[in-house]
């Protein structure tokens, strides 16, 4: 049984579908979408920017590197609590802070799925990723990491232990390679003066085009979401936990 929290330290959770090309792309998509699940994500905005592109290569491994982004719609709760983005074959659900529960995103991510895919009939999945970003902040610092976190940045005792900002990033591969969680855990810059801020970002994406069908795509994410939750709570330790107000 999965742990809850009165006060989780997510802030963002999205699931992003990438389908292979199999037309030209068509600018009426977000339109169409649009007329589907305006009654639920009524406010519309146009999105550019950068984006993070994943391309497997030989042995296993996976390159990362940063991309132009092509444009893409934003349907937005009447709150803000919840975003539904398309672009050229791309779908991504987001959830931001304050999260429900996995009982109510999930739907949420099917629902918009299986609308998204009886508009364009995609010929299948080039990557699909589950993904969760906590903020955890602390108003006394520094702190000893290793009282709050089980992964941490290691630095040799010949060398200062104290440090300023930093990341530490490992991709962990599931499926016999097929599939990958991107773990990391940096600094980040606090909304606050004198107060310390962390993300832990735990990303389990399907590396592999095309290898589960579309009709898969329902075990995958909750296999994906249990991943997660494992590899978040192995993360941290009690002590961390306690910040986080555990539901007995």
């Amino acid at each position: 049984m999965s742990r809850k929290y009165n006060n989780p330290p997510i802030v963002e959770a999205l699931c992003e579908f990438q389908f292979v090309p199999s037309q030209p792309s068509d600018m009426t998509i977000p339109g169409l979408l649009y007329e589907k699940i305006k009654e639920e994500f009524p406010e519309r905005r146009q999105q550019m920017g950068f984006g993070v592109g994943i391309q497997p290569k030989e042995g296993g491994m996976t390159e990362q590197r940063f991309e132009l982004a092509p444009p893409r719609m934003q349907f937005l709760r009447p709150d803000k609590s919840a975003l539904v983005q398309v672009g050229p074959d791309l779908l991504t659900i987001n959830y931001l802070k304050p999260y429900p529960t996995w009982e109510l995103f999930k739907p949420l991510i099917l629902k918009n799925l299986e609308i998204y895919q009886a508009i364009t009939k995609p010929k299948g999945f080039k990557r699909v990723g589950l993904r969760y970003i906590n903020k955890i902040e602390f108003d006394e610092h520094p702190i000893e990491l290793t009282e709050y976190f089980n992964y941490y940045p290691f630095i040799p005792t010949t060398l200062p232990q104290m440090h300023e900002t930093f990341q530490v990033r490992v991709e962990i591969p599931y499926e016999e390679g097929h599939d990958r969680l991107l773990l990391t855990l940096a600094s980040a810059i606090p909304e606050k003066p004198d107060v310390l801020s962390l993300l832990l970002d735990l990303d389990y994406i399907m590396a592999i085009p095309e290898r589960i069908a579309l009709n898969q795509v329902y075990d995958w994410i909750e296999k994906a979401h249990t991943t997660v939750e494992n590899a978040f709570e192995a993360c941290i330790t009690d002590k961390c936990r306690s910040r986080f107000g555990e539901e007995k």
